[in-house]
């Protein structure tokens, strides 16, 4: 569980990137893909934050029990 910038950078990022993407789609004309691609990339952030948020759990879970 060692967190430092890396992991608010990592975030950004894919927000960047979705942003772009979803931006070019659109001016295509594909509003549906561009709906798909800014679905995905938030089920993407959102499973990093979870797993992040887990070892977060565990750590102080180790922490007030002592294991």
């Amino acid at each position: 569980m060692n967190y430092d910038v890396n992991t608010i950078f990592q975030v950004a990022g894919i927000g960047i990137v979705v942003a772009m993407v979803n931006t070019i789609l659109k001016q295509a004309g594909k509003d549906d893909w561009a709906q798909w691609v800014t679905l995905i990339g938030f089920i993407v952030v959102l499973y990093m934050v979870a797993s992040w948020i887990h070892d977060l759990f565990q750590k102080i879970k180790s922490v007030f029990l002592f294991q």
